[in-house]
């Protein structure tokens, strides 16, 4: 009997010890993780007033905000960083309750599991743990000026400021995982002989992917800081960093992800550095020397134009150094590796390019590029749609191997010699290019207190007649189509699919290797191996954009021809 209750009295002791331990680790944990927000004075005012005089269209002082005709939402702000953060808060506030849902909907739709979701989170808190201190004073007094119009609804993630500034860190993080397809974007400079004007130009497919609806309300931002110099961003609800942009003096920056090792913490965004690029940097070598001051996280190609130098570079920056990179041509080419010769002598660099899709989309590039003569703004948006492969091969619609793969963010082209931009309107680069001069704009548009369009309406770009087509419709198809057997394939409850229902989802996209997959794997689960093994050869016979899917084909090959050989 003593004997037992002192075996009982060690457990009670231990499950206590163990028990205080876990609390003290879940508080250092929450000390550790917690993020304040700057201090403001009591002094500075957030009560200013937003009217809403018609649809669409909201002012809040000097600053607006309002749909244009073409869909897109544009938005002037100016003032000291907070003064802006909580007035763009206020004007957008209904976007950034959308924004963020359509993030966290997205993140739910990549990683089902209600365990991994909430270990994600608590990852990503631990990661950014020390992020504030990589972001400046002025973009955190903006950031927690926004993030006092954010959603109650969304606590669950965390404080709103901690929310509004871990999403700077996605864009980086989403790179990162560069081979999970969520980015895989292109971008391209011409000037001098290959311009027909001789001025520089660029263009930029922005293919970072969460989904559709995260893309239905992007703004364009147009920025009057107090310090520096004004800009324009392409951006969404709550977001201050710059993925795509251009500055008054013509300086411009889109970036563009690199292979990259899993980072441990994170340091500077790189869209924050891109932004502090744009406010500050007049030329190159301003860019440069702003670039180099900044720790990050993630290796990135920035691509940056100036119009005072009336070229292009890229600075290839990684966590541990940075190369800028010059064309001995009157054109320069970024996709998703670097360039360097430094780069190309690493192993890790060439395997990378060997088997992802980034070195295949830059000599496409460069093909169409010989193709065109001279350019100009035409030429540059009929790159940016460019669905076809190497010499016109038949690629599939949505292959990430093609320029244009039918998920972008946005596409836009910088002519920076006139202050002139052209944004693409949905769906993705398919819908007309608008232009805007971003000059006449810091000018004569600040304080709108009515509903004006502000485009350069005689420069518009027309849309696609890829748009008008057939083949448009059946793209739209295979959309839902595909989300319909995946579905499928994950239910417990499967959704009826017919051998008719397979044969039709093949005929909307028939030279994409997935929909043969994605039948394989249908036929395969309902046990019909003779099936399943047909479709997944005929996968094999595509154009497939990365070694691992291809791997992924032939492990599901063999596995169907082990099994009928079981069965035999």
């Amino acid at each position: 009997m003593v004997k037992n209750t002192k075996k009982w009295q060690k457990r009670l002791i231990l499950a206590i010890v163990v028990l205080n331990l876990a609390v003290i680790l879940v508080v250092w944990y929450q000390v550790r993780t917690h993020v304040s927000p700057p201090e403001i004075s009591s002094a500075i005012q957030t009560n200013q007033k937003v009217t809403n005089p018609e649809k669409d269209f909201f002012y809040c002082e000097n600053s607006w905000f309002k749909k244009s005709n073409s869909g897109l939402w544009e938005l002037y702000i100016e003032g000291d960083p907070f003064k802006r953060g909580v007035i763009e808060g206020k004007l957008t506030k209904n976007l950034i309750e959308k924004q963020e849902k359509a993030f966290i909907d997205r993140l739910r739709e990549m990683i089902p599991s209600s365990f991994y979701q909430h270990f994600l989170k608590y990852f990503i808190y631990w990661f950014n743990r020390d992020l504030g201190k990589y972001i400046s004073d002025e973009n955190k007094l903006q950031i927690y000026g926004i993030s006092l119009s954010a959603s109650d609804k969304f606590s669950f993630m965390g404080s709103k400021y901690q929310r509004m500034l871990n999403y700077h860190s996605a864009h980086d993080i989403g790179h990162a995982l560069v081979n999970m397809g969520i980015v895989g974007c292109s971008s391209f400079g011409v000037w001098n002989g290959k311009s027909k004007t001789g001025g520089l130009l660029i263009g930029r497919n922005f293919d970072f992917y969460m989904g559709d609806e995260f893309a239905e309300n992007k703004i364009i931002c147009f920025e009057k800081p107090d310090k520096g110099i004004p800009f324009m961003i392409v951006t969404w609800g709550g977001m201050i960093g710059a993925v795509s942009g251009m500055n008054e003096k013509g300086l411009t920056v889109t970036i563009n992800a690199a292979k990259s090792d899993l980072p441990f913490s994170a340091r500077t965004p790189i869209s924050l550095l891109a932004r502090e690029i744009l406010q500050y940097a007049g030329n190159i070598r301003e860019a440069y020397t702003i670039a180099q001051s900044r720790e990050t996280f993630v290796s990135e190609s920035i691509l940056i134009g100036s119009a005072e130098d009336n070229k292009a570079v890229i600075f290839e920056k990684s966590p541990h150094k940075m190369v800028k990179v010059e064309s001995p041509t009157d054109y320069i080419i970024c996709t998703n590796h670097f360039q360097s010769g430094n780069a190309q002598s690493d192993p890790a660099i060439v395997k990378d390019m060997n088997e992802n899709a980034s070195s295949y989309r830059y000599r496409k590039v460069l093909q169409d590029l010989i193709s065109e003569g001279p350019m100009d703004v035409n030429s540059v948006v009929r790159i940016l749609r460019d669905r076809s492969g190497l010499n016109c091969e038949k690629l599939g619609a949505g292959n990430e191997k093609a320029i244009n793969q039918l998920i972008a963010h946005h596409a836009i082209i910088f002519e920076p010699s006139t202050c002139r931009v052209w944004i693409s309107t949905s769906p993705w680069q398919v819908g007309a290019f608008v232009c805007y001069d971003i000059c006449k704009i810091f000018h004569n548009f600040a304080g709108l207190q009515k509903k004006i369009e502000i485009q350069e309406m005689d420069q518009s770009l027309a849309s696609d007649p890829f748009l008008f087509s057939t083949d448009f419709k059946r793209f739209l198809r295979f959309k839902q189509m595909r989300m319909k057997l995946i579905e499928s394939l994950k239910s417990v409850n499967k959704i009826s699919t017919t051998d008719s229902f397979i044969q039709e989802f093949i005929e909307t996209n028939p030279d994409f290797f997935e929909v043969f997959e994605l039948a394989g794997d249908h036929y395969r689960q309902e046990n019909l191996l003779e099936k399943s093994s047909f479709f997944y050869r005929q996968a094999l016979q595509k154009i497939i954009p990365r070694q691992k899917e291809k791997e992924r084909i032939i492990k599901k090959l063999a596995g169907c021809l082990v099994q009928m050989k079981n069965q035999d």
